[in-house]
Parts: structure tokens; sequence; C-alpha cells
């Protein structure tokens, strides 16, 4: 079946995860802060996604403000910059993450050719809430799905066969977008047609599946999605 549905990982794959420790690092007075910036980026969203894999194999779920604030403790700490002023101001600007800059034309596109589009996402409501009003993406978004109908984060199984429910589509009808290259393999398994954006150029993970495309940016999804 050709597809009709291209559903987006949200953090890292429309949303630029390291703009919050950008813009306050570029702040007067976070000379210290910007001398490590890209460091604390890089810890805090490593510990975010593997507080998300533990608490899902442990059986113990909180939702995604959760574990980004765990996230961003950790690496503050471990940076010898553990300053309550500068933690809640970085938890701050997380909420006014901006998109990637091709993302607004990229979905435009996808629109005008009457494909489905979506958000399946580990964070909570009110965070994606929050990222899509910043960014200024809400009209080009069918649906904004959250692990939290479910209580676990990916890559459960259950998680991607949201995207099924709510559009009541058949698997091989979605292209599935993601920056994690982990997520566009698992998302592989559940039948999806797969994008790893690998934007940093990393290696492919050594797991039970890899995903069918990669690309370092998001400008060829609508072509990829019409050609499929």
């Amino acid at each position: 079946m050709p597809v009709t549905t291209v559903i987006f990982d949200a953090y890292g794959t429309l949303f630029d995860v390291a703009a919050a420790a950008r813009i306050a690092a570029a702040e007067p007075g976070r000379e210290a802060f910007a001398a490590k910036w890209p460091q604390i980026a890089a810890d805090w969203r490593a510990k975010q996604l593997q507080y998300t894999w533990l608490r899902a194999t442990s059986g113990t779920h909180c939702d995604f403000w959760q574990v980004t604030q765990d996230g961003l403790d950790y690496a503050l700490e471990a940076a010898g910059l553990a300053s309550p002023e500068l933690r809640e101001r970085l938890l701050a600007l997380y909420w006014q993450l901006s998109a990637f800059p091709e993302v607004p034309a990229m979905l435009a596109a996808l629109k005008e050719a009457g494909m489905n589009t979506g958000i399946l996402s580990n964070g909570s409501p009110d965070m994606l809430s929050g990222a899509v009003k910043s960014a200024g993406i809400g009209d080009m978004l069918d649906a904004v799905l959250s692990v939290e109908s479910l209580g676990v984060f990916k890559p459960h199984p259950s998680v991607y066969a949201l995207v099924d429910q709510h559009f009541s589509t058949a698997p091989d009808q979605v292209l599935f977008v993601s920056s994690n290259g982990w997520d566009a393999a698992y998302a592989v398994r559940h039948g999806f047609h797969t994008v790893w954006v690998n934007r940093a150029g990393e290696p492919m993970d050594r797991l039970p599946s890899a995903p069918q495309h990669q690309m370092d940016d998001l400008t060829g999804i609508p072509d990829l999605a019409a050609a499929l």
C-alpha cells in the first residue's frame, strides 16, 4: 500500500533539543556555562534518554518532564555548575524549543500532497503542546500522540501501535521519522517504513533491525513519502 501518513518523533527530530543550552550560553553573565554548554547539552540529552529506558524496563514510569529535569540535574552536577537559577532558566527555555529550519516547509509540502502528519513522542502532552505552539507548526499536524496514554516509553511495541489506532492505518502505510536510530529501528519491527535523521553522522546502532533510510535532515521526506 502507498504511504498515507508521515509520523515524526519530536525532540531532536522536529525540535532542536540543544537550543535551550545554546540560548542560555549566549546570555550575559553565563561565561562559565558558555565554556561547557555543548557537553552539558549532550549529557542532558543522553541521560534524558537513558532514564526513559531504565524506567520502562523497571516498571517505574514517570512523565517525560521528570526525566528531563533529572537528566539536567545530572548534567549540571557533572559539569560542576549545579546552580538553581541556571537550572530554572534552562528548564524554562526547554518549553520554547525551536524547530529545525527545514521543518515548516517540509510539513507544508506533506500537507499539500494530501498526507496525514503527526507526532509520536515520549513527551508529555503539555510539553508537546508547548513545543508545537512555540514552533508555530500546529496547523500542519493532524495529531500529537504521547506515550502518557500508555504509561511506558519507547521503544515498547505498544507505543508504535498508537499510530495505527489513531489514524486507522496499516503499519505499511506509515513513514516514521526519528533522529534516534534505535527509535527508527524498533519502528521497523512494528512494520513502519522508517527514516533515521542522522544529523551528526553517527554509526548505526547494533540492534535486531535497522532503519531502511537515512537522511542528514528532513528536506527529502516529502519526496520519499511520495515514492513509497
